[in-house]
């Protein structure tokens, strides 16, 4: 089946080791075969909207932001509803949202449903909140996780059980 959905994510391999059983049955994105990962924009362009325009835009904006150090090392919530790793800092994330927001006012951070832009790496969602605090405090005694980011990824798929999805491009950023 062809993609229906797109995603502008940076990856978070180094954090699959904790969160990765967790995910597997608290976060749906997981059922899709989304890896571990902070969202930038979901969803992004439909994948027909997808051309070399839009592809060198992301790449200017990768290529204005350093790559920079990153630790996961709280636990925070949205509500009773989705347990989440914090990343220090956010501010990356916040200005690549934001960027990425101006250039594609069309796709906005899930769809314009929320104010604010609170970069996370969801551990489960949905779920019994003691369901979610267990894997919190699991996840807990793996902090913190400390990683190198240097790449927005854009992956595409179905919003659909299966390992669906897949990387269409890779957006190095600035040095």
């Amino acid at each position: 089946m062809e993609a229906t959905h797109t995603a502008l994510v940076i990856e978070v391999p180094a954090a699959e080791s904790a969160v990765g059983t967790h995910r597997a049955t608290l976060d749906r994105a997981a059922s899709w075969g989304v890896p571990a990962h902070i969202t930038l924009v979901f969803p992004f362009l439909p994948p027909d909207e997808i051309n070399d325009d839009a592809l060198a835009a992301v790449q200017e904006i990768a290529a204005a932001e350093p790559s920079f150090e990153l630790t996961l090392d709280r636990i925070g919530w949205f509500g009773d509803t989705v347990a989440w790793l914090a990343p220090n800092p956010a501010r990356p994330f916040i200005t690549l949202t934001a960027a990425l927001a101006a250039r594609f006012p069309q796709a906005q951070p899930y769809g314009g449903a929320f104010d604010e832009t609170i970069p996370h790496l969801t551990i489960g969602h949905d779920h019994p909140r003691p369901t979610l605090e267990a894997a919190a405090t699991a996840v807990t005694g793996h902090l913190p996780i400390t990683t190198t980011v240097s790449t927005i990824h854009l992956l595409a798929g179905l919003r659909e059980p299966g390992d669906n999805w897949h990387r269409v491009a890779a957006f190095p950023l600035g040095a």
